[in-house]
């Protein structure tokens, strides 16, 4: 059965559902349609019928989930992450079976023996699914259904691991494909960039013309399944200095720089775009990928560094109020977030030092072992060192909301990334640079 057949079934079936790319008819599971759903689901997992007959089935199943409101979806899931587990006397058996042995001419057959008892049927309904033309967009996009029952359900947790396991597996880096996105890109993609940009609002078209103009670029990473879909993309600027304020890099009024001229590469967006593929990391790969594109269109590019968010220190401090006081603020996290402040010049001058050791403090000291930001923990992972706190870098309403407006640029220096990496990954250390530790120090 070829794809261009599979994909008229598909379709064929949605529509016979009445069911759309963008919409899905509520539909919750009776009795009987979850016995119904239990019998397609065995009859997957055992594979009846040959090829031709399991991707049909698969269709089935996939437009059957489709058209199921959220509570049919649920309760789908837990169907199949219940009743399609390894079985757990053969698991037993297996075991017995490796243990005695072990250390024997047999106990490599007897290991084969028990991973064949481990892997459980769950993979085979979720490699059905995956055949699909569109399954790989379909198992993505599934996934971020389960991650939403997950926490209430732990009982999903088991189904969630195999599929994220899965999806790695499938959207290794080896398998993407690394593209520029320009102003002449299809509507469609760029449609997409508008709705999946995640730091800083793409507010109109004008607005990303001037983040796709000829000193900006724009590079994405797709999976050959879903050419159509970025998976994550990065926007940077070419300047010649580093940049200390969004405000200033997203002006649209704002001369064009000339790019040839440019020795600093600023990455000041990062966004992934599918929340199914969470727990599957590329985004160190497009960074280091789009830096080797960079150095060769422009020779002259010395610099790279972000200019980045710290989207949890207001969080963090509203939970630690200790650390607010101790960094000489009179002020609480709330009224911090508010931003009324900004409009007084002699109060804002007054908070700029205590603020900035808080930041330097919370990108230092908070957390455990690692960074308690997400953002820091991403870029010290991939060996860049914490350069420069900006004061005011981002006076939006977010900005305020989430660091006070303050930004972080995190440099990355191709000599020092490996150290970088190593010390971050054996004992957690931090690489910043001297400014920013002593801004930790400061004390009023």
């Amino acid at each position: 059965m070829n794809d261009s057949i599979v994909r008229r079934s598909f379709n064929r079936v949605r529509a016979l559902v009445g069911i759309t790319p963008e919409t899905a008819q509520a539909a919750p599971l009776s009795a009987r349609q979850l016995q119904h759903l239990r019998q397609q689901l065995k009859a997957c997992a055992e594979g009846r019928g040959g090829e031709v007959s399991a991707r049909q089935r698969a269709v089935r199943l996939g437009a059957s989930y489709l058209r199921l409101d959220d509570a049919g979806r649920r309760e789908f899931l837990r169907l199949i992450a219940l009743e399609f587990g390894p079985d757990p006397v053969s698991v037993a058996k297996a075991h017995a079976a490796y243990q005695a042995a072990v250390g024997s001419p047999g106990q490599w057959e007897a290991e084969a023996g028990l991973r064949r008892a481990m892997r459980s049927s769950r993979i085979r309904i979720l490699t059905h699914l995956n055949a699909l033309p569109q399954g790989v967009k379909f198992l993505v996009d599934l996934r971020a259904d389960l991650l939403r029952y997950v926490d209430d359900q732990p009982e999903l947790a088991a189904f969630d691991r195999e599929l994220e396991a899965r999806l790695s597996a499938w959207f290794d880096v080896g398998f993407l494909e690394l593209a520029r996105i320009t102003w002449n890109s299809p509507a469609a993609l760029l449609e997409k960039l508008i709705r999946y940009e995640a730091v800083h609002e793409i507010s109109s078209w004008s607005d990303l013309r001037n983040r796709l103009d000829s000193d900006r670029r724009c590079y994405a990473f797709f999976h050959p399944r879903m050419p159509n879909e970025p998976l994550i993309f990065v926007e940077v600027a070419l300047t010649d200095r580093l940049a200390g304020s969004v405000q200033a890099l997203l002006d649209e009024a704002a001369p064009v720089f000339d790019a040839e001229r440019a020795d600093t590469a600023i990455f000041y967006s990062i966004s992934n775009t599918q929340p199914g593929l969470r727990g599957v990391s590329f985004g160190n790969f497009l960074l280091k990928r789009v830096i080797d594109d960079l150095q060769r269109d422009f020779p002259r590019l010395k610099t790279f560094a972000t200019l980045s968010p710290l989207p949890q220190l207001a969080g963090w401090a509203k939970r630690t109020p200790a650390a607010t006081a101790a960094a000489g603020l009179d002020a609480d996290a709330e009224t911090l977030a508010a931003g009324a402040w900004r409009q007084e010049a002699k109060l804002a001058r007054r908070l700029r030092e205590p603020l900035l050791t808080l930041a330097a403090r919370y990108l230092l000291e908070a957390g455990d072992e690692r960074p308690y930001d997400a953002v820091a923990r991403f870029h010290l992972g991939n060996g860049a060192r914490i350069e420069r706190l900006n004061w005011l870098a981002d006076t939006s309403a977010r900005g305020l909301r989430q660091s006070f407006g303050l930004m972080v640029n995190y440099l990355y220096v191709p000599d020092e990334i490996e150290n970088n990496v190593e010390a971050f990954v054996d004992g957690g250390h931090r690489a910043a640079s001297a400014t920013v530790r002593r801004q930790a120090k400061f004390k009023k």
